[in-house]
């Protein structure tokens, strides 16, 4: 069995923002030379996730609104009276997870039709990280 480790790195213009990454998740597959086993993928913070679904403009703004409804932004959280302002942002990555694991087969990533991997930053602007893990043999 071998494992492979690499790190993704970002810094998002806004505060939240929804990243597809599955190109350069496939890129640390291909370089990792494991042809049968599993990729986890995991953001570092806990205020930013890593999901899979649809690549489709109309369903990340319907994530955008959906999150900002169940956990709007500028509420006076309980948590915010240790001096954070993220309270809404912590929720947000609960929500949507922060990390999945995904299949290899042949070499590559094996996942369905239409899903696509993506970083979703709720309290961004600053540089985090996603950890790449590859399980699996060659």
């Amino acid at each position: 069995m071998m494992i492979t480790t690499e790190y993704l790195w970002f810094t998002t213009k806004k505060r939240q923002e929804f990243i597809r990454i599955t190109d350069e998740v496939a890129a640390v597959v291909k370089k990792s030379g494991i042809t049968e086993g599993m990729v986890l993928v995991s953001a570092m913070h806990i205020t930013a996730g890593v999901y899979v679904n649809d690549w489709e403009n109309g369903l990340i703004h319907d994530f955008e609104v959906w999150l900002e409804k169940l956990a709007p932004a500028g509420l006076d959280y309980r948590h915010h009276q240790t001096g954070e302002d993220n309270a809404d942002a912590h929720l947000k990555r609960t929500l949507m997870g922060h990390q999945v694991m995904l299949p290899i087969t042949a070499g590559k990533l094996d996942l369905g039709p239409w899903e696509q991997v993506f970083y979703a930053e709720f309290d961004g602007q600053r540089r985090k990280r996603v950890i790449v893990k590859v399980i699996g043999e060659p």
